[in-house]
């Protein structure tokens, strides 16, 4: 029994889409074949170029962006946002090891120093590697802020072969699912442009969804 109850505890902190703490961001309608592109980690030295890379392909994309990055960077920022695209929290220090053990204080200070960095509230917060526990949902509801989780993710974060992450990524697209990827690795350039291109070559546009397009669904 006690093993039972702390399964039941472990269990949706660390499967990334699991919703029995609170709803879990998973798509988004659309009656159109369009998908969502969200990018993990930034903002690094690789941005400028990966927004040619997006202008060139008529890509928008959604940046997940680490607190003390957007702050110490502030101009790759507005650059984001001048070419068209949405910024969102990713947390201020990405604590990837312990944010799924923080307690509320923390996971308060992690959420506004992200969002102070921003300089404006952000509507959507993902967090890191996806790890959740039952304090988050709470603090995002006092911010008005909802939970993004993703559809399809290749784990370019530890993966750096293209074909193997095309693999991961091709088979759960569907109209208005979520990618997850990263910037900031030597391959990451590299491995959006083969995904852009396999997307768009099944007859998908990416787009930013509307928050009222938002939903959840099982995991």
């Amino acid at each position: 029994m006690l093993a039972l109850s702390h399964l039941l505890i472990v269990y949706p902190t660390l499967r990334p889409n699991v919703q029995w703490w609170g709803p879990v961001i998973t798509r988004f309608e659309t009656p159109r074949r369009e998908v969502w592109l969200t990018i993990d980690d930034g903002p690094t030295d690789d941005t400028h170029a990966l927004l040619d890379l997006f202008d060139r392909f008529r890509v928008k994309a959604t940046f997940f962006v680490k607190g003390v990055l957007a702050e110490a960077h502030p101009d790759l920022i507005r650059e984001i946002a001048a070419r068209g695209h949405s910024v969102a929290n990713h947390s201020n220090t990405h604590p990837a090891g312990s944010f799924w053990c923080t307690l509320p204080g923390r996971i308060a200070e992690e959420i506004d120093l992200c969002n102070r960095a921003l300089g404006m509230p952000a509507r959507w917060f993902r967090a890191p590697v996806g790890m959740k526990n039952f304090f988050v949902h709470p603090a995002l509801a006092k911010r008005n802020m909802r939970l993004i989780g993703w559809t399809a993710r290749g784990f370019d974060a530890v993966v750096s072969d293209a074909d193997h992450i095309l693999t991961r990524i091709l088979p759960r697209l569907t109209p208005g699912a979520i990618i997850v990827l990263h910037q900031g690795r030597e391959h990451s350039l590299r491995v959006l442009e083969r995904v852009i291109v396999a997307v768009q070559e099944r007859g998908y546009a990416f787009v930013i969804p509307e928050d009222d397009a938002l939903r959840t669904s099982s995991p």
